[in-house]
């Protein structure tokens, strides 16, 4: 059960990162369907910082310069989302299926150049961190708790802080509810959906080295993010774009993620004798199944998905 706890926590931290950045977004007009390739990304900026320092004994130190490399690496491709769908207007569910196909391929090159360049009989798109993670998690008996969780908890707040108690968090809403009317106040509505896509790099960032860093001491870049991008989506849907309800939605589907790690340690599961792809698929039939009865309600940005036209009313 305390394995059970941990692994929801550590999933539920990835999904809440994820799902913040793609809030940002949305609420600034801007749909970010490339969060799965953001979070490629990042984890191949925090996972590069690791490898280059293999040596390092200081955890503030390591954490500090990973979730640097991650952010900055999610920042960095969360431009080009920006560049195409804010000033040349291009269609934002294509250019956001494009990242993530671009991401994981991308990835997958660089990191197997970097190893033929150590090794020239390594073709391998695998980053190893074994030593470095340890700097990342404490153990409090068996229960194993990641620094993540609390970078997630003040990321949460920072984004609740930011939206709903700021004037760049209004702005930014009043952005992806009704453009022309902000601008006729004074807002310039480009800047501030460039923010909102920027911010969701941020996010993106963290959660893809947090992701990576969930289980594992090596990271196969091939895999990508097992479809984490997406189901934070259904997350943010879920959680009807407000960063609390971001939290609670996280929760439920991270709990159901972790089954399918510790399923064989809770003996009612396990004698379902059911195979273990079923446990795996939970969390996204599951979130089928939630957005099929929620969708309905869910009142998303009036203005999110429409290029910004000056000349409109």
């Amino acid at each position: 059960m305390l394995l059970l706890i941990q692994y929801t926590l550590v999933f539920a931290s990835v999904l809440i990162l994820v799902a913040l950045g793609g809030c940002f977004s949305e609420h600034s007009g801007v749909i970010n369907l490339g969060l799965e390739g953001i979070m490629v990304m990042g984890g191949l900026g925090g996972a590069l910082v690791m490898r280059a320092m293999p040596n390092c004994q200081s955890a503030f130190l390591m954490i500090l310069c990973t979730v640097l490399g991650a952010v900055g690496l999610g920042v960095v491709y969360s431009c080009l989302l920006a560049v195409a769908c804010i000033n040349f207007k291009a269609d934002q569910t294509i250019i956001g299926t494009a990242l993530n196909i671009l991401a994981t391929a991308a990835a997958t090159v660089f990191v197997k150049a970097i190893n033929m360049a150590a090794d020239p009989n390594d073709v391998s798109a695998t980053i190893s961190y074994n030593s470095q993670k340890q700097l990342f998690v404490k153990y409090f008996g068996s229960f194993e708790f990641n620094w993540f969780m609390v970078i997630t908890v003040v990321m949460l707040i920072v984004a609740y802080v930011a939206l709903y108690k700021t004037k760049f968090g209004l702005r930014l809403m009043a952005c992806g509810e009704h453009p022309q009317a902000a601008a006729s106040v004074g807002i310039n509505v480009i800047k501030m959906r460039w923010s909102g896509v920027l911010i969701s790099g941020v996010y993106g960032g963290l959660g893809g080295i947090c992701y990576i860093l969930a289980g594992v001491s090596k990271w196969q870049f091939e895999y990508g993010v097992a479809g984490f991008g997406f189901l934070a989506l259904a997350v943010m849907i879920f959680g009807q774009w407000k960063p609390h309800r971001i939290a609670l939605a996280a929760l439920l589907f991270g709990f159901f993620r972790a089954l399918s790690n510790v399923y064989i340690g809770i003996p009612f599961l396990y004698s379902l004798n059911l195979p273990s792809y079923v446990y795996n698929m939970l969390p996204y039939v599951i979130s089928l199944i939630v957005l099929a009865f929620t969708s309905k309600n869910s009142k998303a940005p009036k203005a999110e998905g429409i290029p910004y036209d000056k000349s409109m009313r």
